[in-house]
């Protein structure tokens, strides 16, 4: 039996003047799923979130959310959608619970039934014991913890979160993690999140890694790191041969292909200790540095862009495995 699905987008486009931001995405998110949008800023994350959010019409192309249309039926995919902006939305000067309240109120909830949504909510996020402390005084795992906890009193089908790491520390990220896979296990929620974040993606159920506005892989963390094919040399060229010169001259005479990113050489390979030793012995002189990694979701984009992220779009908070040589 098939699960069924919580969000679907086809062939979604979105321009802003000669920019295109979007370009054809489609993909599904299964019910119940941790999913996230991985790409740089610019890539196109935002704009589809604003669009599955019902901020923003497409151009062209559809989306769903339980069901419903994002633009034909925005009334009834807000009633199922939780949705978490980058930017914070609660008072600091009100307490936690004072926050609940209110934005229950917002929601049209009122007495008793509010209060004990405020219970369930303050319960899921493990936030019982702080509802009277001021927001102001929160740490910031805590204050995105009372995000979702106010979003969670429509008792949506589906999550939207939008970099909803930005600004927490490592241990935060971990706890704001385990809310949503509890939020999950427990009440059968969905979540999408866009991200930057090596670390926050890799802890997800299925990643879509999209740059240019477009979907350039899809799967598994593990899927993903797998279809690499083997591990990753990585090969610093001397200043007198340089990056692109030592590909070619790997490429003549090993017949090897290698690809230049950001200064670097790289070659995928199923044996890469054997084919370290075969390029220190040919090319003594011309490598000063030799790296071997297992493969990342960083070289999954890589390997599907033939880039890196820029240092600003991208946190490597998560190592590389790698040895040195």
């Amino acid at each position: 039996m098939s699960t069924p699905t919580a969000i679907l987008v086809r062939d979604l486009t979105k321009s802003f003047g000669d920019r295109r931001a979007l370009d054809g995405i489609s993909l599904e998110v299964r019910k119940g799923e941790l999913f996230c949008l991985l790409g740089p800023n610019g890539g196109g994350k935002s704009t589809l979130f604003r669009i599955l959010a019902t901020l923003s019409l497409p151009d062209s192309g559809t989306a769903e959310i339980s069901g419903h249309s994002v633009i034909t039926n925005a009334p009834s995919v807000r009633a199922r959608l939780g949705v978490v902006f980058q930017s914070p939305s609660l008072d600091g000067k009100l307490t936690i619970l004072e926050n609940l309240r209110c934005g229950g109120a917002l929601y049209g909830l009122r007495g008793s039934e509010l209060e004990s949504r405020i219970t369930e909510a303050a319960m899921a996020l493990n936030l019982t014991d702080r509802l009277n402390d001021l927001v102001e005084t929160l740490s910031g795992g805590l204050q995105r913890r009372a995000e979702i906890a106010k979003c969670l009193l429509i008792r949506p089908e589906v999550l939207l979160l939008d970099e909803p790491s930005t600004g927490l520390d490592p241990g935060a990220r971990i706890d704001l993690w385990a809310a949503l896979e509890q939020l999950r296990a427990k009440h059968g929620v969905t979540a999408l999140c866009t991200t930057h974040l090596m670390e926050e993606a890799a802890r997800a159920d299925r990643v879509g890694i999209v740059s240019a506005g477009k979907l350039v892989a899809l799967g598994t963390p593990e899927e993903l790191t797998k279809a690499i094919g083997g591990d990753v040399v990585s090969l610093g060229a001397s200043r007198e041969t340089g990056a692109d010169n030592l590909a070619r001259m790997i490429l003549e005479r090993l017949d090897i292909p290698a690809t230049v990113v950001e200064g670097e050489v790289r070659i995928e390979s199923p044996e890469p200790y054997a084919l370290a030793a075969k390029l220190a012995g040919e090319f003594p002189s011309e490598i000063i540095s030799l790296r071997i990694a297992q493969p990342t979701l960083e070289d999954v984009f890589i390997a599907r862009t033939g880039r890196l992220f820029a240092d600003q779009d991208l946190d490597l908070a998560t190592p590389k495995k790698a040895r040195k040589h």
